[in-house]
């Protein structure tokens, strides 16, 4: 039986990401305007998924709708300056509207018209008011001469994107955009040869930006209006239907008993929620609210507790299937199938954990820290018998992305089976009007020729389970909640999106990504030049110029992520690195799917890596901890993270899917030996492993890991060679002690 303190609040985990997710923490409405903005939230939310299932409209206008309510959503909802008292409630006042000053209702209302401006004048315009008359040639005419009102609206566009990104996200992004903008206009001044381009004018740059295909209107805004919105909400859903809960249950179980129990329960539920979310924050203090406490109470050092949590959920990012969303924007770039993106992510965010779970054991071992007692521990039948059926739309989901559907019709079919499995059932019998929707939507799909027979019964069997399951119901006020709240999280990653389109069509008019590769490719060559003289008589091709090169350029190719994945969503980070880091790597001949991975890996790493570590922070404010020594213990714990996406560049094979890089020799040695060694690093992280370790061990465990990384047989049998006096010090200790140390973890 589970103790009541191991259930999942969801009203206090929220209350936690609004208070460490800027993303989250919104300035207070009038009641009335509260209210109206809440319906114009679920009205929002309906649409983009009733779009994803009975079809999209054309992209200029999804894309404009989609950015017209982050406007009003964004615009109504932070205020200007994040100043202290900034979101309270003010006394009434004609300038304040609902507390929402007059001057962000014009912005709202500028932005709406420049998002949708696009739509209405499309095809052109021709009317007449009061003797006026206004003509416009259709967008295809005017693509490369923009009209007045094109430049007019779009300079509009601009301006109120880098403005909603500043207000959800801060300053961070706007201000590296804005150096993309400088960069695009004042190329032909700039002092640098390699940088000097021919530069454009404010005209084109806004046809550059506002028209599709390149700019704000372009793949990162038609991935996010079409696809991570989608997901965003089945996380929230799925989670308050009861999915979060039963992924802790059974982390519990798989977990809970052994060695350092709660910290392994940590790293199990947030693998699990990583499924799901989109947001490491949201993953952090969704598990952390439990977790965290567990640990310290069990002896963990409140720093240490926050860090497991924090490296757990960042992991999230790089899981399978949604990793973050990211994966489908890969999708888009690589022109690659989602699938073969999740497929190639398996091993790498395996390895990530196997770094985590490693140190949490070890550490547990040193400190002498125990699990849970059977007595707080779930009961694998009972959590089974009521918890099952949540898992339904999950596995919908899954199997209709792998079955070759669009991703928005996978989130479609998850989406309304949570709303099936959490909200409906025979006791309510006005409910099931949704299952009936649902069984005629997919007979429908089916005689249409879009469903085959096959997925046509297991959505209806999913659907009939659903309904007579017996799991208690949750109020349909609670199912607006959840649309409210996954509208609330879409805002950031939305805002994000829109505002880094202006970085891929910067990037896009002047080349500088090839540019900018070149810089460090070179760069990376003459420091090779000079350190390769020095490891001249080892004879091995890893230390020649060539090798030493490409590791060069992946180190400050590694480090520019860090840095310029600092602060931001995930989503948007990728888009970003994909576009000005990546090329740099295609330059030295990494494969373009492996170089996709790397630029992630490491902006991800930025999510847990000092000063800037959201994730870090959130975990250390449940902890109560030093959040920079948080930030620290979490980057240590992600070291997995770290060296891996160097692995699968030097050895392609661990991504599976590249058939002229993949043979299941190669594939299972470098993936066996890149455990080992994380494990192997571990024991020097933690100090300890049969037994404790002194410095010089520590260190010896650290270069033997390192060298078992390295995806090499001779640099493995190094390893070997390495550690072996250590390992044999090791048994020997640990049979000096007696077997009373031999208790079983």
């Amino acid at each position: 039986m589970t103790d009541s303190s191991e259930k999942l609040d969801v009203a206090a985990a929220e209350e936690l990401e609004r208070r460490y997710d800027s993303g989250l923490s919104l300035r207070a409405r009038g009641p009335l305007l509260g209210k109206v903005l809440f319906v114009f939230a679920i009205v929002y939310a309906l649409y983009h998924y009733l779009t994803a299932g009975f079809g999209l409209p054309v992209d200029f206008w999804h894309m404009g709708l989609h950015l017209a309510g982050l406007f009003i959503l964004i615009f109504t909802s932070f205020p200007i300056l994040a100043l202290e008292g900034a979101k309270d409630l003010k006394p009434r006042s004609l300038w304040r509207p609902g507390n929402v000053p007059l001057y962000d209702w014009l912005f709202a209302l500028l932005g709406v018209l420049a998002a949708l401006y696009l739509g209405f004048s499309w095809y052109g315009l021709d009317f007449e008011v009061l003797g006026w008359s206004f003509q416009l040639k259709e967008q295809a005419l005017r693509q490369g001469d923009p009209a007045a009102s094109d430049i007019f609206f779009g300079t509009i566009l601009v301006v109120l994107v880098l403005e909603i990104a500043r207000r959800a996200l801060g300053i961070v992004l706007p201000l590296i955009i804005l150096v993309f903008v400088a960069y695009a206009l004042l190329g032909p001044h700039l002092p640098i040869q390699i940088l000097k381009h021919p530069g454009v004018d404010w005209r084109q740059f806004i046809n550059n930006m506002y028209f599709p295909q390149e700019g704000i209107f372009g793949v990162t805004l038609w991935v996010v209006s079409t696809i991570v919105f989608h997901f965003v909400l089945f996380g929230v859903i799925a989670q308050r239907m009861g999915l979060g809960q039963f992924f802790i249950d059974n982390a519990m179980i798989l977990a809970g008993r052994y060695t350092g129990g709660p910290a392994k329960v940590s790293v199990i539920s947030s693998a699990f929620f990583g499924t799901i979310s989109g947001s490491s924050i949201a993953n952090t203090v969704s598990t952390g609210s439990l977790t965290i406490p567990n640990m310290k109470r069990l002896g963990y050092p409140g720093h240490f507790a926050g860090g497991v949590e924090a490296a757990a959920s960042a992991g999230g990012q790089i899981t399978p299937p949604i990793m973050g969303a990211a994966a489908f924007i890969m999708a888009e770039f690589l022109e690659m199938p989602y699938t073969q993106i999740v497929a190639a992510a398996v091993v790498p965010a395996l390895m990530h954990y196997v770094g985590v779970i490693s140190i949490v054991h070890f550490q547990a071992k040193r400190l002498g820290l125990k699990g849970y007692g059977r007595d707080k521990l779930p009961q694998f039948k009972k959590v089974w018998r009521e918890g099952w059926p949540t898992v339904l739309p999950l596995i919908a989901l899954i199997y209709v992305l792998f079955s070759g559907y669009t991703p928005y019709m996978a989130a479609f079919t998850g989406i309304t089976l949570c709303i099936i499995v959490g909200f409906t059932s025979v006791q309510k019998p006005l409910t099931l009007a949704i299952p009936a929707a649902a069984l005629a939507f997919v007979l429908w799909k089916t005689l249409s020729g879009v469903f085959s027979p096959l997925l046509c019964a297991i959505l209806i069997l999913c659907i009939v389970i659903g309904v007579l399951n017996k799991r208690p119901r949750q109020s349909f006020g609670e199912l607006t909640a959840s649309l409210h709240v996954g509208v609330q999280y879409a805002l950031a990653v939305g805002a994000a999106a829109s505002a880094v389109g202006i970085v891929v069509g910067v990037i896009n008019t002047t080349g500088i990504g090839f540019r900018l590769g070149f810089m460090v490719t070179n760069g990376a060559k003459e420091m090779a030049e000079i350190v390769a003289p020095l490891f001249s008589l080892i004879p091995s091709e890893a230390f020649s110029l060539p090798s030493i090169q490409l590791f060069l350029s992946l180190v400050l190719v590694a480090m520019a992520c860090i840095l310029m994945g600092a602060g931001l969503p995930t989503t948007a980070l990728y888009i970003m690195l994909a576009s000005v880091a990546q090329p740099a790597l295609a330059q030295l001949g990494v494969p373009a799917l492996a170089s996709h991975m790397f630029v992630l890996y490491y902006g991800v790493i930025s999510e847990i890596t000092p000063p800037v570590c959201a994730s870090a922070y959130a975990a250390a404010g449940i902890a109560g901890a030093n959040p920079f020594r948080t930030g620290i213990s979490a980057f240590t714990l992600g070291i997995g993270k770290l060296m891996v996406p160097m692995v699968f560049v030097y050895a392609p094979t661990m991504l599976i899917v590249l058939p002229e890089h993949f043979t299941l020799i190669s594939f299972l040695q470098v993936s066996l030996t890149c455990a080992l060694g994380i494990f192997a690093i571990a024991t020097a992280v933690t100090g300890f492993f049969l037994s404790n370790l002194g410095a010089l061990s520590r260190i010896v465990m650290a270069v033997a890991g390192l060298f078992l990384v390295a995806p090499s047989l001779n640099s493995d049998l190094l390893a070997v060679a390495i550690a072996a006096p250590v390992l044999l010090l090791q048994v020997l200790s640990r049979r000096r002690a007696g077997p009373e140390t031999a208790a079983a973890d």
